[in-house]
């Protein structure tokens, strides 16, 4: 990109060379690998979830999206929303098979491979071992053998950065190809709404359009030190992505730390309603943990007051959980320490697994039928 753009004035000098990264994102990863294998699913909606009033959508087809159905969203809701969908437990056995064949097509290419989940990774191809010219080619030959190889589809987002490419991996899903050149960044970016920042959630979206910030231009018409003023530290990011920079390298084999999930509210909640979302966000983080080589010993409980107060509880038991009713029951425990009275309301509540050790490090997990459980090497997350 242009030192002279607009984008980017003001940090020349810090600025890395430029680099090529692609967004690579696998659509309804988990419910395209059952219609994969059973051809009688295809075309039909499928949803990857155990029935029950507990259990979460770990995927679903486009063919049940159409019905509104969502990952994360309660099953019993999905199975309201599309009294047709067919459900399928979820086999993370297959799922993984499936992820290592995606990665070996990727190792290809290049070794800069930061996985975020079992269907998505960032790559960057500034330089690629197969020498082709363009991070777009590379990009288009990957999707190739991915379909070819292993008969599933892939959506890639290639740009500048990592900021960028995960917004042109989704912005023609699904089976989509998007590229966005340093030079149309600017065109590009401001018309789009907030919302496609990370970490801009329902409730900052909110707080910012009080304010008059619909779209990223306005963000980019702000000075930093009034982005500062409304939000802080994270002002200089706004201002930042706002000017289409992202700095954050391709790390490959990057170790989690945490692993959470966490829910704004539409309405603010007392206390004592809480179980229910506790319930759905700790099976969630179980599904996400099950795919971590190493093990979580601390388990974390969020909240966030209607006045935005921050609100954690945090306990590590002798031995970790070792199955999703654990996990709950420990995260439903921390509740009881949260002594803020009734009268007290929250708009956020989190699940967190932290601590983590790795195996060798820890006794195994013991399974209710009394086997030990084995482990994977990759990180899993819901869709």
């Amino acid at each position: 990109m242009s030192s002279e753009s607009p984008l980017t004035r003001g940090y020349e000098d810090s600025a890395p060379a430029p680099r090529k990264i692609i967004h690579i994102d696998m659509d309804a990863f988990y419910a395209s690998v059952e219609q994969r294998d059973n051809p009688d699913l295809r075309g039909k909606p499928v949803v990857v979830a155990w029935r029950g009033n507990r259990s979460v959508v770990c995927a679903a087809s486009y063919e049940a999206r159409r019905f509104g159905v969502r990952s994360a969203m309660p099953a019993i809701t999905a199975e309201r929303l599309c009294p047709q969908a067919i459900f399928i437990p979820p086999d993370f056995v297959r799922y993984k098979e499936a992820s290592r064949g995606i990665r070996e097509i990727f190792e290809r290419h290049t070794e800069l491979i930061e996985p975020l989940s079992l269907d998505e990774a960032y790559l960057d191809v500034t330089t690629n071992k197969t020498g082709l010219p363009t991070a777009t080619l590379v990009a288009k030959t990957i999707r190739q053998q991915i379909r070819e190889e292993l008969d599933l589809i892939a959506s890639a987002g290639v740009a500048p950065n990592k900021f960028l490419a995960k917004i042109a991996s989704d912005w023609k899903k699904p089976n989509a190809l998007f590229v966005i050149q340093p030079h149309e960044v600017q065109d590009f970016l401001l018309p789009l709404a907030v919302g496609r920042i990370p970490g801009v959630g329902k409730v900052t979206e909110s707080r910012m359009k009080t304010l008059g910030i619909t779209t990223i231009r306005d963000l980019f018409d702000l000075e930093l030190a009034q982005l500062e003023g409304h939000f802080g530290r994270y002002g200089l990011r706004l201002h930042q992505l706002a000017r289409g920079i992202d700095h954050n390298p391709v790390v490959p084999n990057r170790p989690s730390k945490s692993i959470s999930a966490e829910d704004t509210l539409e309405r603010d909640i007392p206390l004592d309603e809480t179980e229910p979302l506790i319930r759905r966000l700790a099976e969630k983080v179980w599904s996400s943990s099950r795919g971590n080589a190493r093990r979580a010993k601390t388990v974390v409980l969020k909240l966030k007051t209607k006045e935005f107060n921050i609100i954690t509880r945090s306990s590590t038991p002798p031995k970790p959980p070792a199955s999703c009713d654990e996990l709950t029951t420990i995260a439903l425990s921390l509740r009881e320490r949260v002594d803020f009275g009734p009268q007290q309301l929250f708009r956020l509540v989190g699940v967190g697994l932290s601590n983590f050790q790795m195996e060798e490090d820890m006794p195994p997990l013991i399974s209710s039928e009394g086997g030990i459980l084995d482990h994977a090497s990759d990180l899993l997350l819901t869709e």
